[in-house]
């Protein structure tokens, strides 16, 4: 196909998570993975969307948490079809409206029109789509110096909480999950205009042939080159479809949706040591991974790493990559309904992850992600 006119994206800004406990994202954020919380809506902001927000940054990682206050704001919308989850991703963008003209000229479909505002600082513009990915929006903006993050947002004269101490820097990429693919992925790529990164497919019968049971995926991930944005997509793969870990998410979800989103780190060995000391709950990984691990390295001809295989076991982090010393580590948090103990807090986790010379999404940690999940699943009863 041909290649269509970049919208300008510079890079995903934030997440806005729709949540039914406000003190409980800050515990967890704060608390647990170190995020400052730094601004909160003001008073007016929240009467006039009927939703208390809370904003938390670690890096250039920023959460906007949103709990309803009454009846009919985003938060409680959202709330009433799904457990907790991603209900917006936005996006910071060059020019606001190149970006909506493009959108609107291939097929996006704006809730609105520009908004545009101003402070001692700059001006600010932003507007929002629907997408494919369920009752996730997307939102873009442009600020011109604009102080806050979005107008009726007031910022704390001295951040609370956390200090960022596990080296969190950006979002690495969003991995979301469809009932078919194919159409969000045309989607990414004529409206978005993103292109082809990876792909792949597995099923557990490749390992375990003639089951009577199973689960499988088809991935693909979406790139924007010029920014780097990542877009990972799962669809669940026959046979025993039903039962795919990405299905069960679409059950438990109640639709498609973001699955999880990675956080950059700078070193994942201590943050990973850090977060565990501070109760963080991250998915298992068999011995046998660990027990295979050299042998996987000289196939995939990375050869040497520098982390200590005895650490990367006892942390339970994951290793993959292309080439000599051209590898990336990995590990995912507990789902956010087993880490809260609650089925409403959702299905959604997320990931860490420290590139070491790799940009892709190697298939041995793929598989091993997929294999956790299942696990837990089981575990909890849910597959």
């Amino acid at each position: 196909m041909a290649k269509v006119e970049s919208i300008g994206i510079k890079r995903v800004e934030a997440l806005h998570y729709y949540v039914r406990d406000l003190e409980r994202s800050r515990k967890f954020y704060t608390e647990k993975l170190d995020f400052q919380e730094i601004a909160a809506s003001s008073p007016e902001l929240t009467a006039a969307a009927a939703q208390q927000s809370v904003v938390f940054q670690a890096g250039e990682c920023v959460v906007v948490c949103s709990q309803p206050a009454g009846e009919g704001g985003r938060a409680w919308r959202y709330l009433r079809k799904h457990p907790d989850g991603v209900g917006t991703v936005i996006f910071e963008v060059e020019d606001i409206d190149r970006a909506f003209r493009l959108l609107d000229g291939r097929g996006g479909t704006p809730i609105d029109e520009i908004h545009r505002a101003t402070d001692e600082g700059g001006a600010f513009a932003s507007f929002s789509i629907t997408t494919p990915f369920g009752d996730t929006t997307f939102r873009f903006v442009e600020r011109r110096g604009y102080r806050a993050l979005f107008p009726g947002c007031v910022a704390y004269d001295a951040p609370r909480g956390g200090e960022n101490r596990f080296g969190i820097t950006r979002f690495d990429h969003i991995t979301s999950n469809f009932q078919t693919m194919a159409p969000a992925l045309l989607w990414m790529e004529q409206v978005l205009g993103l292109e082809p990164f990876w792909k792949i497919a597995f099923h557990t019968n490749d390992v375990a042939k003639d089951a009577d049971h199973g689960s499988g995926l088809r991935s693909a991930v979406m790139w924007d080159p010029a920014s780097g944005v990542k877009f990972a997509n799962n669809e669940p793969y026959r046979p025993y479809f039903k039962s795919s870990q990405i299905n069960v998410f679409n059950e438990e979800h109640r639709g498609d949706g973001v699955q999880h989103v990675a956080l950059a780190v700078e070193d994942i060995l201590a943050a990973v040591r850090a977060m565990r000391g501070r109760g963080v709950e991250f998915m298992p990984t068999p011995a046998a991974y660990y027990d295979m691990l050299p042998e996987r390295l000289r196939e995939l001809g990375i050869g040497q790493i520098d982390e200590d295989a005895a650490a990367l076991r006892e942390l339970e982090v994951l290793v993959d990559g292309d080439g000599a010393r051209s590898y990336l580590l990995q590990i995912f948090l507990k789902e956010s309904s087993g880490t809260h103990r609650d089925p409403d807090a959702g299905p959604f986790f997320f990931e860490l992850i420290q590139r070491k010379g790799d940009r892709g999404f190697g298939a041995g940690n793929f598989r091993a992600l997929f294999e956790s999940i299942e696990r837990q699943q089981r575990a909890d009863g849910s597959g």
